[in-house]
Order: structure tokens, then sequence, then C-alpha cells
């Protein structure tokens, strides 16, 4: 017979990136279904509680949620569990914050500050496009939005700007050579660069060759990429983290360390 759903979660088997003390209790929050896996996303008790600090225990998270303080892509959650993932701006409108879920250069979700501005919009990368009922085509982005009747030029792959407030796309960037993307899985996990060149493999993994703005270069598989922006002397659509996604050496990071000591000395 069937085993049926799992409704726990041990604290040794959650997903790395989420930093949990492994000898604060056996078990760790099980996210609910949602948007977002359960490997590839941050419950916003951990957020709350691990990450800003503005809850110490499990209840204090869940009364702030269920006083509706906060927001995820501008609608109002009030479920502990609810799985937040890449591109997911959450906002605190009490005190005036709103933080962007992205990767560091280990691959770990990092609370990014952002501006007023810069949270009325986010990113999806398009991972489906298919034509539904009666011809109606739409297309399916990271994190389950659909849009109907999109760009006839849009392809699996490309980057769309989504309006939280109107829930509508404002613009796209095409994935291509010459293309601005960050890594959202694998080994280089967190790394911004530039598109040079992509192998395609039929019947195997096409892979993507990047190259970062200090001239580190590293391959990937495609659909690790996420554009985030058009390349060359344009700027990313999104602000990015401390560090711009540049992964040091621990020489390189050395290096900088001693660096920056002599210049306060």
């Amino acid at each position: 017979m069937a085993r049926g759903p799992k409704k726990h979660l041990k604290r040794l088997d959650a997903p790395k990136h989420w930093m949990l003390d492994k000898m604060a209790g056996s078990y760790a929050t099980r996210p609910r279904a949602g948007p977002h896996k359960l490997r590839e996303c941050l419950p916003l008790i951990i957020f709350l509680r691990n990450r800003l600090k503005y809850a110490l225990t499990g209840r204090e998270a869940m009364l702030i949620l269920k006083d509706r303080n906060v927001l995820v892509d501008n609608k109002i959650r009030t479920d502990i569990k609810f799985p937040a993932g890449f591109m997911d701006v959450i906002s605190l409108p009490k005190v005036n914050e709103h933080y962007r879920l992205m990767f560091d250069v280990k691959g770990r979700y990092i609370v990014h500050a952002i501006k007023p501005e810069e949270a009325k919009f986010k990113l999806g990368k398009v991972v489906k496009r298919s034509v539904g009922d009666k011809g109606v085509p739409y297309i399916v982005t990271h994190d389950g939005r659909t849009f109907r009747y999109p760009d006839p030029a849009l392809q699996v792959g490309d980057t769309v700007k989504i309006n939280l407030e109107t829930s509508t796309l404002e613009e796209s960037v095409a994935f291509e050579v010459g293309v601005q993307v960050i890594v959202t899985n694998g080994r280089n996990m967190g790394r911004v660069g530039i598109v040079t060149s992509r192998e395609r493999h039929p019947g195997s993994f096409d892979v993507v060759h990047v190259k970062d703005s200090i001239g580190h270069q590293f391959a990937t598989r495609l659909s690790n990429t996420f554009v985030i922006g058009a390349g060359g002397s344009a700027k990313p659509l999104v602000a990015l983290p401390k560090g711009k996604g540049v992964k040091l050496t621990i020489a390189e990071e050395r290096d900088r360390r001693l660096e920056k000591s002599k210049a306060t000395a």
C-alpha cells in the first residue's frame, strides 16, 4: 500500500542552505506544497527566526505572520510553512523593509535588502511554453505562474520581468550568447557572469560557458542558468548582493583581507 504524504522533516535531512543548528532539536519545519520545491525553498519561519532574528521562537514567528505583517510577492502570507524561493520579494510594511531571496556564491539563500522601487517587480524564468484549451498559448515561469497570450518570441530559458502589483509582464530578455546570467544550481551556484558560448549536445545536457567580472571562466548546464540582464554595458535588471556573484579562491580571499587590514591600519 502507498505510504501517504510525508508530514515530517528531520533536521539532519533538511537542506544544508537553511543552515540549521543540528543540536537544536530533532525536527525541522517541513514546507508546504507551493511555488517552489522543498529543497529549493526557504520557509517563512526560517526567514523570520533564523535570518532576520525578528522572532526567537516558532510561536513568535507565527504571531508575526498571523498579524498579516509579511507580504511575499505583494500578497499577504500567514503560513509559517509557506515556501519562499529564488527571486521572491518579501516585504515587511510596518518596518518599511523589503528583501529579495538570492543565492550567495556558496549556494546559500542570502537575505538581500532592496529599495521599495525594486520591490515592485521580480524576474521569472520561462520553464514551459505550450498551447492550452481552445488554442490559447501560455507560458509557465519557475515560480509556477502562468501567463496567457505571451509574446510569440518568448522561448523556454528566457527571462521575463513581472509587475507584482498588476501581475503582468513588462519586458523580457532572451537567452543568447552575451547575456548576463546567475547560476541557480550545481557547484557554481550563485555565480554571476556573461555567457561566452553554448555547446549543444542532442540527447544530453547543453553546456554553457560563463565568464565573470574578474575574468574567471566556468561551465555549467544550460538548465542551471537564469538570465538577469542583457549583458555588455547594461546593468542587471535586479540589484546583486554583496560580492556581485564573484567567487574567489582561498588565496584571493586572503589577499583581499590583508589589503583591507592594511588600509584600516
